[in-house]
């Protein structure tokens, strides 16, 4: 063997590494070696400070030595660990050193395993090896990456979730009610002779029926995953010194947002994000909306009312120390939809008159009266917009709610074909074709684009 550990060119053959630990400065880094060859990889380069050595580590042992180059030079102390073939993350022969966590060292630790014939693992490669050995669905690996993405407890609780087998759990049980219907509709294909008796086809219909209706309420609680996701949108509109930027500083606990008593001040739109309940929630400050005002503030008019359409919530502000404020907000919630935007009047404090049929929440930034009720009143709107995060079936992947649309709609269309007596093989060919979009979460129908796509979106060292 020359000083390159022997490898083929076969990718089965390959071994690859990666740190698995954030970058930068630590306590603590980690990498991860995984592949045929790992074990050589560890024999080769860690020396134990104990001196009871073995050829064969025990799998599992955490072991404290040296990390040392092909020259047997010392590059750090570490502590290493071994995993044989079957019994690790990746399902394949696996070693993990764990070092110090400065920046030079742990690159000299992954040159020199490169120097050795490892290559660079790709993005997502560790889980995509862990998928493809069995060791984990599709959607498990995929919550793999929304558990280290999650930012907010709600992110979380749904990626755990995920990853602890909730999700995949149903969407088995739902293929396995599948299952069981195509069965007794092939059955009359098998034996042409006997029909399917009455009773049973209306028993068919009606299990059928519920399948449909747990996959359409799996597929709609995307709003709510999106929202978990991506963040519930908030646009802060209004007419101009309405108060929007000090109301944005509020919310954001930091004075972000310019505040000045000169009208049109803000001229474009400034975006935060923020934690509220434990959602994630982007507010976005918007110029004011007036006729009125030059060329570049009419720019930012119209990036507004694009936010403004795209929001999940708005709450638009009016001005209460104005004398015509009441006038002013029923000629501007005329052009918004009610059920998504919240009326806020501000300036409490200078306000002489604040009664009025319109349904809105005083408060003022300056004295900070009824803020708390405007947030509150904005987790509401959240909440509203969000399912049962108790059962843990969310989902959050857009990839998925695709997949749940194609069953729902092969699902409907063989409940039609049943009811109207069509031959059973035309039945039992959309179903089949419903069940092949669910496996396709899970990963026990896939194809390498689809593997591509979604490991691609993964960091290195997952």
């Amino acid at each position: 063997m020359n000083d390159q550990i022997k490898k083929t060119n076969d990718s089965d053959d390959e071994t690859i590494v990666a740190v698995i630990t954030p970058p930068g400065e630590g306590g603590v880094a980690a990498l991860r070696v995984a592949g045929k060859h790992s074990l050589s990889y560890l024999n080769r380069h860690f020396i134990s400070a104990s001196k009871k050595l073995q050829k064969k580590p025990q799998p599992f042992l955490m072991r404290f030595g040296y990390f040392v180059d092909s020259k047997k030079e010392i590059i750090d102390e570490v502590m290493a660990v071994y995993m044989p073939h079957g019994k690790s993350y990746t399902g394949l022969e696996q070693v993990e050193f764990f070092c110090h966590g400065g920046r030079q060292v742990v690159m000299l630790i992954q040159e020199a395993l490169i120097a050795s014939g490892a290559r660079m693992a790709e993005p997502g490669e560790f889980s995509k090896l862990a998928f493809l050995s069995g060791n984990i669905d599709l959607a498990k690996a995929e919550s793999v990456a929304e558990i280290i993405s999650a930012n907010t407890s709600s992110s979380f609780n749904s990626a755990r979730e995920h990853l602890t087998g909730a999700y995949s759990e149903h969407i088995g049980m739902l293929r396995e009610a599948l299952i069981d219907i195509i069965a007794e509709v092939e059955a009359s294909i098998d034996y042409p002779e006997d029909e399917i008796d009455p009773k049973e086809k209306l028993k068919l219909q009606l299990d059928l029926e519920k399948i449909i209706a747990q996959v359409k309420e799996l597929r709609d609680s995307y709003k709510g995953g999106k929202i978990i996701q991506e963040g519930f949108k908030i646009a802060i509109a209004g007419r101009p010194n309405a108060g929007k930027s000090s109301l944005f500083n509020l919310l954001l606990k930091q004075n972000r947002a310019l505040v000045t008593a000169t009208a049109g001040t803000t001229r474009d739109y400034l975006s935060e994000s923020i934690e509220l309940s434990g959602y994630k929630v982007d507010i976005i400050d918007t110029a004011g909306i007036r006729k009125s005002g030059g060329v570049i503030e009419k720019e930012g008019q119209k990036s507004a009312q694009k936010i403004i359409d795209s929001s999940d919530l708005v709450l638009w502000m009016s001005d209460l120390s104005q004398k015509s404020w009441k006038n002013n907000l029923s000629q501007d919630i005329e052009k918004f939809d009610k059920t998504n935007n919240i009326l806020v009047g501000n300036k409490l404090d200078e306000s002489t008159s604040v009664k009025s049929n319109l349904d809105y929440i005083a408060i003022s930034c300056k004295t900070k009266k009824s803020i708390s009720t405007l947030k509150n009143e904005i987790i509401k709107r959240i909440d509203a917009n969000m399912p049962d995060l108790t059962s843990g079936l969310i989902v959050t992947s857009a990839r998925h709610k695709q997949k749940l649309s194609g069953a729902l709609k092969k699902l409907k269309e063989a409940l039609i074909k049943l009811q109207a007596n069509e031959t059973p093989e035309l039945t039992a060919f959309d179903l089949r074709l419903a069940i092949n979009e669910i496996d396709e979460i899970t990963g026990k129908v896939y194809n390498e684009d689809i593997l591509g796509k979604i490991f691609a979106k993964f960091c290195i060292g997952k």
